[in-house]
């Protein structure tokens, strides 16, 4: 797989082949769908379906069911990264609340996913080492703007965002809201 961050290795690869490509991404989304709804232990002949191709053809990519889980962790952790280049283009303050919030939708998933990781895998260093790699450049531009404290680190952050998003909240709505205002608290004050 093509990853943003050179130091994520993927035991599986992104085909080079349009169609092959297609396969692949389509049994990541539907594994992701299902891993979410289901947990990690979710039917992967179901994951086929959904992605529209035949058993084979996810075996064919992701001999085991570890390496299927683990290439869904790491897509969205690619997402992430993603997400925080994007978010360059924008306004220090904005650039970096936008970020925090697609990191909130990570956790969701990261969640969904952690029982069925492997703990010791080098790859969940790398993403980890990767979502702060691409995070920290938003925060120390917020800083240097003026528009974030200037006491708080990126490890500081991820914590207090993954702290409270892994909460249980009544919706998603309040989700949404209480981490607004720990955002808000980030604000470098007069």
């Amino acid at each position: 797989m093509t990853t943003t961050d050179p130091d994520i290795q993927l035991i599986a690869h992104r085909p080079q082949r349009a169609d092959a490509r297609r396969n692949f991404d389509a049994l990541l989304a539907a594994a992701r769908e299902a891993f979410g709804a289901d947990g990690t232990s979710a039917s992967l002949e179901d994951i086929a379906r959904r992605a529209g191709v035949g058993i084979g053809t996810l075996y064919r990519n992701f001999p085991t069911r570890d390496a299927l889980i683990e290439a869904v962790y790491v897509d969205e952790v690619e997402s992430v990264v993603r997400a925080a280049r994007d978010a360059e283009s924008l306004e220090p303050w904005q650039a970096l609340n936008t970020w925090l919030l697609r990191f909130v939708s990570y956790i969701g998933t990261k969640h969904a996913l952690l029982d069925g990781l492997n703990k010791d895998s080098p790859v969940l260093l790398s993403c980890r080492t990767a979502i702060y790699t691409g995070g920290a450049p938003l925060l120390d531009r917020a800083q240097r703007a003026g528009v974030v404290r200037n006491d708080v680190a990126i490890d500081d952050v991820v914590r207090m965002v993954s702290g409270i998003a892994g909460v249980a909240f009544e919706d998603d709505a309040q989700r949404t809201k209480v981490v607004e205002l720990a955002i808000d608290g980030l604000r470098a004050r007069a």
